[in-house]
């Protein structure tokens, strides 16, 4: 992980993790933190932690921590997401912190944000994240690589939120309004990740296409099961619930494209105007009391 090589590289010169905390005006349990992967790295304080160092941003990643991947697999601390935010992570599903991308990771994501993926070039990201060309080539072959590991990560981390909050529902009526509420919040939360992951799939080639579609059409399937079981059981009444359960998730994966911070609305008043709109949709009535939106876990 990042923060391991940080560590190692800072042991390697010598130094002492109260003493690089103080030359960068940190706390020692901050930077503790940091080397132990619990709090993100961005790019300006690694490149901060680098000079400190008397290093590269480029040597303290080449600094191994763990025996070399194997050919063609891509090394994990170019690739690791912080623990908070991981997909294994035991953090509530309403719960969001710092993406906590690797700096060439994150570079990335701001490259395509900016000027889209069919525009963005290596050396533009690698200029963003403080690296040679070469040096971003060693962690990650190609700009389609580092667009495939963007919407994995998306959707590894929303399909853990998805599961998580349908298990918190007691009928099927109670999970379907926790799934919509999930993704209204992940798609406003996670605006960025959201719209990229909108716009980019024409920039896949067709293996990787099929590969993030799949969790994509699993994802609809959560809220197409329970739209089933609520119709079965009479309580959803919508003529065509089929394509009411599409139309209802297109309209939350649609958020980044107009939502944004700042604005008249935040993500838990989003999400709570969005299971009713659904609900609505599917002629259900009022939102059971025990599914209320944002209520305490």
């Amino acid at each position: 992980m990042l923060g391991a090589q940080v560590r190692a590289a800072r042991a390697a010169r010598g130094v002492t993790l109260r003493g690089l905390a103080k030359t960068l005006d940190l706390s020692p349990a901050t930077l503790s933190q940091i080397e132990n992967g619990h709090t993100s790295l961005s790019v300006s304080r690694l490149s901060r932690i680098a000079d400190a160092l008397g290093l590269s941003v480029l040597q303290i990643l080449d600094t191994v921590v763990e025996p070399a991947a194997t050919p063609g697999q891509v090394p994990r601390a170019a690739t690791e997401i912080v623990k908070d935010d991981a997909p294994s992570a035991q953090t509530h599903w309403r719960e969001y912190g710092p993406l906590g991308f690797d700096p060439v990771l994150q570079a990335a994501l701001d490259e395509f944000l900016e000027i889209g993926y069919h525009g963005a070039t290596v050396r533009g990201i690698a200029a963003r994240c403080g690296l040679s060309v070469s040096g971003i080539y060693h962690y990650y072959v190609s700009k389609q690589q580092m667009l495939v590991r963007i919407l994995d990560l998306t959707m590894a981390d929303l399909t853990r939120r998805s599961h998580a909050a349908r298990a918190e529902g007691r009928n099927p009526v109670e999970r379907f309004s926790l799934l919509i509420e999930n993704l209204a919040l992940f798609h406003t939360h996670r605006r960025e990740l959201g719209f990229v992951g909108a716009s980019e799939m024409r920039g896949l080639d067709d293996d990787n296409r099929h590969q993030i579609a799949d969790m994509r059409t699993a994802q609809q399937r959560l809220v197409d099961d329970e739209v089933e079981q609520a119709v079965q059981g009479g309580r959803f009444r919508a003529d065509r619930p089929h394509e009411a359960a599409r139309a209802v998730v297109s309209m939350c994966t649609a958020l980044p494209t107009w939502w944004h911070r700042g604005g008249p609305f935040g993500p838990e008043q989003i999400a709570e105007q969005y299971v009713r709109f659904a609900l609505d949709l599917m002629r259900a009535g009022a939102v059971p009391e025990t599914t209320e939106v944002g209520r305490a876990s």
